[in-house]
C-alpha cells in the first residue's frame, strides 16, 4: 500500500512533524511511505496512493500559503475522481499553543471532503491522545523560543497518527 506525504515547512518543525509520521506509517508491514515537501510532491502521483497526508505550519489559523498552492493543483484530479476513497488525514503546526491549531486542521480536511477521500483522525483511546485531544489529526504547539525543533510529545503523536492512517488503509485496500 502506497501512503504519499506531503508537507510545507518554512523552520523545519513541520518537516519534523512529518518525518515522525512517516516513520509512524513505517511501522506497518507492507506500507511503501512517500514523504515529500510541496516544492517536490507530484499532484499526479496522488492517484497511485492508496493515502494521503498532508501538512503545513498554521499561519492564522489556516493552510500556509506554499501548501495552499499546491493543494490548488488538484483540480485535475477532482475533475477525475482520482482521489474518491482514498484515506486522509492531516498535521499542521503553530508557534503558539493557541495559534489556530484545531482551525488549521478543519482548513487542511476541507479540500480531502471536497475529493471524496474518508478522513482518519486521531481518536482519543490512542495513548499518545488521550489527554492531548486534537481529533482531527496531529496540531503540535513548537514556540519559536524553544530548543527542541518538535517535543518527543509531538512526535509520538505523529507517529500515532503514521500508524494509524496505515493500519487503516492496510484494512481498507484488503
Amino acid at each position: 500500500m502506497n501512503i504519499y506525504i506531503v508537507y510545507d515547512s518554512e523552520g523545519g518543525r513541520t518537516k519534523a512533524l512529518a518525518q515522525a509520521i512517516a516513520d509512524g506509517a513505517a511501522r506497518v508491514i507492507g506500507a511503501n511511505v512517500y514523504l515529500r515537501s510541496v516544492q517536490e510532491a507530484d499532484v499526479y502521483a496522488l492517484a497511485d496512493m492508496d493515502a494521503i497526508i498532508w501538512g503545513s505550519p498554521g499561519h492564522f489559523g489556516t493552510i500556509s500559503s506554499g501548501l495552499k498552492q499546491w493543494i490548488d493543483k488538484l483540480g485535475y484530479l477532482w475533475a477525475e475522481g482520482k482521489l474518491i476513497n482514498k484515506i486522509g488525514a492531516v498535521f499542521c503546526t503553530t508557534a503558539t499553543e493557541h495559534g489556530g491549531l484545531e482551525a488549521t486542521l478543519l482548513n487542511l480536511i476541507t479540500p480531502m471532503l471536497h475529493q471524496g477521500m474518508i478522513i482518519a483522525g486521531l481518536p482519543g483511546n490512542i495513548p499518545e491522545n488521550a489527554t492531548y485531544g486534537s481529533y482531527y489529526g496531529v496540531g503540535v504547539a513548537c514556540p519559536i523560543d524553544s530548543t527542541e525543533v518538535i517535543s518527543e510529545q509531538g512526535r509520538q503523536l505523529g507517529m500515532a497518527l503514521g500508524e494509524r492512517v496505515a493500519g487503516l488503509t492496510a484494512r481498507f485496500v484488503k
